[in-house]
């Protein structure tokens, strides 16, 4: 098992490797396998890239994003400029119904609110925008309107997961509750928990998806 020095190595080295950062910018702090990432970036991009990039470390439990976003004057828009883009942006989505959002921004942050039928159009909301310059935090409050949940919603999730290579569907059990899905069980990366969710929201009728799926660090034989 890994200390939490070797974990912050780990991290470091990590956001070094990722080329949009500098790692400069980014305290990074361990403490039971939770780690901390502190500082200033200059865009809303590299704060989701240096948090992706510590959730790809092994032994990573959990990670704090305490990252703050300071635009640099050149990369300043007007909150009208910001929201203009951004509405463009969800109406050229495909997978995005952008006549049922609402998009409010306030000095570069954003939120976006309203209702959807699939999950996933609540999430490749958030995605379509996340590129746009300016924005300092992007607070995704859009929810799923309920449907009836099938019978076979749990086999279908399961079915999902069978699909997707990156998930080891044995480790994982789906618990429904009238419209939210829980699910239990250890995966083997933040990746495997991130794709498990997802394939969970991609069922119809869900609104809520709880993930208490636990990152473990592989045990090697040698």
């Amino acid at each position: 098992m890994k200390t939490d020095f070797e974990i912050q190595k780990d991290v470091i080295e990590q956001l070094r490797w990722e080329p949009a950062l500098a790692a400069a910018e980014i305290g990074v702090s361990v403490k039971d396998g939770i780690v901390t990432l502190s500082g200033t970036i200059d865009s809303y991009p590299k704060k989701l890239a240096a948090e992706k990039g510590a959730r790809k470390v092994s032994a990573v439990k959990a990670v704090i994003e305490n990252l703050e976003v300071h635009l640099p004057t050149n990369k300043q828009k007007s909150d009208q400029q910001i929201a203009d883009q951004i509405l463009q942006a969800l109406r050229w989505h495909t997978a995005v119904a952008d006549e049922k959002l609402k998009v409010t921004v306030e000095h570069g942050f954003v939120t976006l609110s309203g209702q959807v039928d699939w999950g996933y159009e609540r999430n490749m909301a958030k995605t379509a925008i996340e590129n746009i310059e300016g924005i300092r935090l992007v607070v995704n409050e859009i929810t799923v309107r309920p449907h009836p949940v099938y019978s076979d919603v749990t086999e279908k999730i399961g079915a999902a997961f069978q699909r997707h290579a990156s998930i080891d569907s044995s480790k994982i059990k789906v618990f429904i509750t009238g419209n939210r899905v829980t699910l239990e069980g250890r995966v083997r990366s933040w990746a495997e928990r991130d794709d498990a969710e997802e394939a969970a929201w991609s069922a119809r009728g869900v609104n809520q998806v709880v993930n208490n799926l636990i990152v473990e660090e592989e045990e090697f034989a040698f």
